[in-house]
């Protein structure tokens, strides 16, 4: 008697990733109690949301020039008022619903939609974020070496190991580029072109890595501002390299608008740099809710602007 094999259900990798967030802040509470979360709450006022909402502003400028830079390198049409309508919108979007990349989702696929071209469109806002993470992570590097932190003794290990992967990746697409199945090839060259023919182009890398300096400056001088809000008194030499943890824990994308990786990370920085589990919650969840309130502006987007995208 011959049987039917019940078809297999795809993962829900959305719900896996919001699972996950929660479990974070769920044992976080569990272990160290609500009052962090409630506390750095209480303690924001007027002087730290303006504060917000102006590094905030920089921040979202820099961005959207480096994302109109790429755009205009892959021969988009993309003007800097649109980069940065679009950019509130996405982190607007980003700060309230789970996964932290629903904006971005959104912003590539409306852009490419505008445009004519979906797929620039997608590999411009990838591109983008990338050239974003790849200097954060420099960055990040160079100071946790350089500034004390409870992983200053790992840090050229964890380099070590973070450039023998970035090989191996490259090695790998270009083997499958050359041996793998035509569309894999076709995707290898597309890749290759872009990164040639516009990431490492004189007119446009030197802005890219400036840009992205600009708006990492601008998370950390957030994350600072949110600390002395929350009521740290500690110097920010010592601040800084828990602010890189933190802010590269932000990276993983199982979060409930930001929050849940990002918490877990700083209490244990904050746990292990001799402050307390306490504060980092409480620095981590003012971060939050004033990176939420700086985004704001996006909410007139949503509301009002129809997407244009301007020669």
């Amino acid at each position: 008697m011959s049987s039917v094999a019940a078809p297999r259900r795809a993962v829900n990798w959305g719900l896996v990733r919001t699972v996950a967030g929660l479990a974070v802040l769920a044992l976080l509470v569990w272990r160290i109690g609500s009052g962090p979360f409630l506390a750095g709450l209480r303690k924001i006022d007027a002087w730290a949301i303006l504060a917000a909402v102006g590094v905030g502003a920089a921040t979202i400028v820099a961005c959207a020039w480096r994302w109109q830079l790429v755009a205009r390198g892959l021969g988009m049409r993309l003007s800097l008022r649109t980069a940065i309508a679009e950019l509130y919108r996405a982190v607007l979007i980003n700060s309230t619903l789970p996964g932290g990349v629903l904006g971005d989702v959104d912003r590539a696929v409306g852009h490419g939609k505008a445009d004519g071209d979906l797929g620039r469109g997608i590999r411009a806002v990838v591109w983008e974020r990338t050239a974003g993470q790849v200097v954060q992570i420099a960055l990040a590097v160079a100071l946790l070496w350089a500034l004390p932190s409870p992983v200053r003794p790992y840090v050229p290990r964890i380099a070590a190991v973070v450039a023998l992967f970035a090989l191996v990746v490259v090695v790998l697409a270009l083997v499958a580029g050359r041996r793998g199945p035509q569309w894999w090839r076709r995707a290898v060259d597309t890749l290759r072109a872009d990164v040639r023919e516009v990431l490492l182009t004189r007119r446009i890398w030197p802005g890219v890595v400036f840009f992205s300096a600009v708006a990492v400056a601008g998370h950390l001088i957030t994350f600072l501002v949110a600390a002395r809000t929350a009521g740290l008194t500690a110097p920010a030499s010592q601040l800084l390299p828990l602010t890189l943890l933190a802010l590269l824990a932000m990276g993983v994308p199982a979060n409930i608008g930001g929050f849940g990786p990002r918490e877990g990370v700083a209490a244990w920085a904050f746990a292990a740099a001799g402050l307390t589990a306490a504060q980092g919650v409480a620095t981590a969840t003012v971060y939050g809710v004033l990176v939420l309130v700086s985004s704001l502006p996006g909410v007139a987007v949503l509301l009002f602007r129809r997407r244009a995208v301007a020669g």
